[in-house]
């Protein structure tokens, strides 16, 4: 299964989708995870944690 995390365009938005510990339970779990670039950096997450 395929799971995709995009970077949210929402102006004042800073949520994303999945955080770098649950990408990598997915990962862990058999499942493909692609993650938008810079996905995660209005939450504090730079994508090399990704």
């Amino acid at each position: 299964m395929r799971v995709a995390v995009p970077r949210e365009t929402g102006a004042g938005e800073r949520r994303v989708a999945l955080v770098p510990d649950s990408v990598g339970r997915l990962v862990a779990s058999g499942f493909a995870v692609a993650v938008e670039e810079g996905a995660g950096l209005e939450a504090g997450f730079p994508d090399a944690e990704y």
